[in-house]
């Protein structure tokens, strides 16, 4: 298999129109690099242009290059999600039995392909784009680029893994709920949402037509301007276009949601990783803490209100004729719309407009929000358990941001162990978008992130990390609980300085409690990495009053460790003063 890496949209068009490279090679290592990766993941496409046609494409693209034009995309490969139409291809919107073959192509397409863009093919998605997960298409389940074990974000799902496995420059995907910045989050990418109009949404099967957005995925901000740079204008033909225009935006004032609202869903690492982006905000503006309840009321509304009735009336005719043809999931989503009076749709009309006002108000506090993208990721074996409810989850920081009218820009912020992306998000009032990609420019400069990991091209094998401070130590008496589990050590570490060590009375053999206290120390610590089935299996084998639990180390990140019940202490000798169990062994 070749080695697949990024293509910048940039470096490529520039290479193109210099004259050091011609848009048929660029084409011949796309075609290369797509073979390449169908060994991997196949399903994040539905369609792909034939060989011979990406070559004629390209072919034209040098021959305007030799004629003397110069072209802002010249011979950039790109894909298309499969709701929006490009004339050369069916467009399915994920469901086989919608599909139809377009007489030209969506607004955007034609501005791309004019400014010398090379379509490559179109993306699979969460159907209708119904969903922030990618596991809701008839076609497959595109993955996590980074690792196949996790979900690769919807809707726009294919198109994301297509940019993060360097197979394309940029992709375009759509956002009604955040499936342009979902995505962008877990595979370490750069989405733009920009605001309602400024890209034409001609040619696109609508999810919720009124709100509906089309975005794009890049792997960098300067990139992301150059793509908003061909497609930003008003288009007459489109009802919903307005007029170009652009606000000055200086991110002085940011605001955060308040502590207490900060809702991660069990996972740690997206909690300490947005710490760890605020504290880099906080060096060149004042973060504001901001109640966010009217976000997430306005935020309610998408699925919980009457806008559920506008994705129905997008495929009101199929769901009537021919409802078993939609994903399961999809069908339970959209049913209940059949049902809603335009009372309901009024009173929701009316509702939101109340909390638009509010969030209108947010712009005399703040100048941006910094939101998390997404408080959690998951794997695809749990989505398959609780489609909905963690769907729900994932969007908790996007669903207002359309509905209200904003602009938004999902930066990468950081890499969980486990290879994926945690992102940031940052939002600003409507017409903001260059500010708002100013501002993400500075951001990802100061932040420094490390490249994202190598790709998982073979399916990275499931672990957990666990932290051990007794008698599982390397050579202690029960550390072959571990070896025979092939546990690999990852090193020698100190907790927080939040716990405290107890020599636990009567046990056989020796073993220390670790308790969480605010007024304790660090305390040495070994972190080994396990099979997540043998991890099953270890901790059904640790007996009480021991248990495993969160222990967070002295970096801020947390790992699964060794943790105890308060009866632990009963009659124990609190040994925190020495540091650790080897120099109470050594003691004993």
């Amino acid at each position: 298999m070749i080695p697949l890496d990024r293509q910048s949209p940039t470096a490529i068009a520039t290479a193109v129109n210099d004259g050091k490279a011609t848009a048929v090679a660029i084409a011949e290592a796309t075609l290369a690099r797509l073979s390449a990766y169908d060994a991997v993941q196949p399903q994040i496409w539905i369609s792909r242009a034939e060989p011979a046609d990406m070559f004629a494409a390209a072919h034209a693209v040098d021959a305007r290059i030799a004629a003397g034009e110069r072209l802002p995309l010249a011979g950039v490969p790109f894909a298309v999600k499969d709701n929006i139409d490009v004339a050369s291809f069916e467009t399915t919107a994920g469901c086989p039995a919608f599909a139809y073959s377009p007489a030209a192509s969506a607004g955007v397409v034609e501005k791309l392909l004019a400014a010398g863009a090379v379509c490559v093919g179109k993306t699979n998605l969460d159907q209708f784009a119904t969903g922030l997960v990618g596991t809701r298409s008839p076609y497959g389940i595109p993955r996590n680029a980074h690792n196949l074990s996790y979900i690769s974000g919807g809707s726009s799902s294919g198109s994301a893994v297509a940019v993060a496995a360097g197979l394309v420059g940029f992709a375009l995907g759509t956002d009604t709920a955040g499936s342009g910045r979902v995505p962008a989050a877990f595979n370490h990418l750069v989405g733009l949402k920009p605001s309602k109009g400024r890209w034409s949404t001609r040619g696109l099967v609508p999810a919720c037509r009124s709100i509906d957005c089309i975005t794009v995925f890049t792997d960098n901000v300067s990139d992301a301007r150059l793509v908003d740079d061909v497609l930003a204008g008003f288009d007459p033909a489109d009802p919903y276009s307005k007029p170009l225009a652009d606000i000055a935006l200086r991110p002085q004032r940011i605001g955060v949601p308040r502590r207490d609202q900060r809702t991660w869903f069990g996972d740690s690492q997206s909690e300490f990783l947005y710490e760890q982006a605020i504290s880099l905000l906080k060096a060149d503006a004042e973060v504001v803490e901001l109640d966010i309840t009217p976000l997430n009321e306005a935020a309610s509304l998408l699925y919980n209100g009457p806008w559920v009735a506008e994705r129905t009336a997008a495929i009101e005719e199929l769901l009537n004729s021919n409802p078993d043809a939609i994903h399961e999931t999809v069908r339970q989503i959209v049913t209940p719309g059949l049902n809603m009076s335009a009372v309901e749709a009024f009173n929701g009309i009316y509702h939101l407009a109340q909390l638009k006002r509010h969030a209108d108000g947010l712009w005399d506090q703040v100048d941006m929000l910094a939101f998390p993208t997404t408080g959690a990721t998951y794997r695809v074996a749990e989505l398959m358990v609780a489609p909905v409810v963690l769907n729900s989850n994932l969007g908790f920081y996007t669903n207002f941001v359309n509905l209200l009218d904003m602009a938004a820009v999902a930066v990468p912020a950081g890499i969980r162990p486990n290879g994926t992306g945690f992102g940031i998000t940052l939002i600003g009032p409507a017409d903001s978008d260059q500010a708002l990609l100013n501002a993400a420019a500075t951001y990802l400069a100061k932040a420094d992130l490390p490249a994202p990991p190598s790709l998982d091209l073979e399916g990275r094998m499931e672990t957990v990390k666990l932290a051990v401070v007794g008698a599982h130590l390397k050579d202690m008496p029960l550390h072959w609980q571990l070896t025979s589990r092939n546990a690999a050590l990852v090193g020698s570490f100190e907790t927080a300085p939040t716990y405290r060590l107890f020599a636990m009375a009567d046990s056989v053999p020796a073993k220390p409690a670790l308790v969480h206290s605010e007024d304790g120390a660090a305390i040495k610590l070994e972190v080994y990495e396990l099979d997540a089935a043998d991890f099953g299996s270890f901790v059904a084998e640790v007996p009480a009053p021991l248990a495993i639990g969160t222990v967070t180390l002295a970096d801020g990140s947390s790992v699964k460790g060794f943790v105890a019940e308060p009866r632990a202490t009963k009659n124990a000798e609190d040994i925190t003063h020495l540091g650790g169990w080897r120099a109470y062994i050594e003691m004993s």
